[in-house]
């Protein structure tokens, strides 16, 4: 029996549910990688980046590469930068909106006192 769609979905985004992975992404937007600029760009241990990448590899959202003793990685398709960008405007949005209504809050406090 096939996996619904919805839950398809779901397992996706919880497989992007971790910020090292997030963060990885974010960072093969500009392009391709090796893992030790991945490494020095985010604050983790070289084994606990290297469980993230296996995830993210097993997916299929990132490839690698070895081109000599380094192992790069890039992002499978320009539809991840596109998900990231997405991701990015609706933070956006809701954090736009709550920013609005912390002011009528504040707004409404000064009024009550």
């Amino acid at each position: 029996m096939p996996v619904p769609l919805y839950q398809a979905k779901a397992e996706f985004f919880r497989m992007l549910g971790h910020p090292v992975r997030i963060r990885v992404l974010e960072l093969l937007q500009s392009g391709p990688m090796p893992v030790r600029d991945l490494l020095a760009a985010i604050d983790v241990e070289g084994p606990a980046l290297s469980q993230q990448l296996a995830v993210l590899r097993r997916s299929g959202i990132v490839t690698s590469s070895r081109e000599g003793s380094s192992v790069i990685y890039t992002l499978a398709g320009g539809d991840v930068a596109d998900l990231m960008q997405a991701a990015r405007r609706i933070l956006t949005e809701m954090l736009a909106g709550q920013n609005e209504l912390l002011a009528e809050l504040r707004e409404a406090e000064g009024v009550a006192r």
